[in-house]
């Protein structure tokens, strides 16, 4: 049975982790832009669908995202580094404040302001379910070593994080007027730090496995 110290590390592991990768302060300025002309009633309406689904992508990619690779022949060491450079993509759009391509092009953004329903696009994908995301789960979930203990720990603080986005939705206008834009950057900016610098480490790890002979899928 896995000790203390086990549940420790990776629980604020993943914790900062998909902290970074969702971003709940992010999304409340976005979830503004795309719905706030809406009633109140249809935004909590979208909010709750909008997180319910994403939660269940990633439960789904978190327990059998890991058999699909090894179905497709990838190893995680090579899903690992793919999921680190996208991640340092994503941290880079952060620090320097541009458009990640991981979110919604202008014509997604566009045409999401005119469907009758974002809660599924763009909100669950790729918003708050993302590449990034996704990548991170499969990989946080792969630390837990077939450990139900430590896998539920990944789920339940992944569980928290989404916690995390619904109230950050259900606040965005709130959150909006107190933080300001500049406020927001900053926050951003800071998150992007952080992110680099766990994409530089999943690079890292995966390359090491790599050149340890961790070629096929496990």
């Amino acid at each position: 049975m896995p000790d203390l110290g086990e549940f420790l590390t990776i629980a604020n592991r993943t914790f900062l982790t998909m902290v970074v990768v969702m971003d709940p302060i992010g999304l409340a300025p976005i979830f503004i832009g795309l719905a706030g002309s809406r009633p109140a009633f249809e935004r909590r309406r979208m909010a709750t669908k909008g997180v319910l689904v994403a939660g269940g992508i990633i439960l789904l990619f978190g327990l059998f995202g890991q058999a699909l690779l090894h179905y497709l022949g990838i190893s995680l060491s090579a899903f690992r580094i793919a999921g680190g450079l996208l991640l340092f993509m994503i941290a880079l759009d952060m620090v320097f404040a541009r458009q990640s391509g991981s979110k919604e092009t202008p014509e997604e953004e566009k045409e999401a302001q005119e469907r009758p329903d974002i809660s599924v696009f763009p909100l669950a994908i790729p918003l708050i379910a993302g590449p990034g995301t996704l990548a991170s789960i499969m990989i946080e979930a792969n630390t837990a070593h077939g450990e139900p203990l430590l896998l539920l720990t990944v789920m339940l603080v992944t569980g928290a994080v989404l916690l995390l986005c619904y109230l950050a939705l259900r606040l965005s206008g709130q959150i909006a007027r107190l933080m300001g834009l500049t406020g927001i950057h900053v926050v951003t900016r800071v998150l992007g730090v952080l992110l680099a610098a766990l994409a530089v480490q999943y690079v890292a790890d995966g390359t090491l496995t790599l050149m340890r002979g961790g070629l096929l899928p496990r």
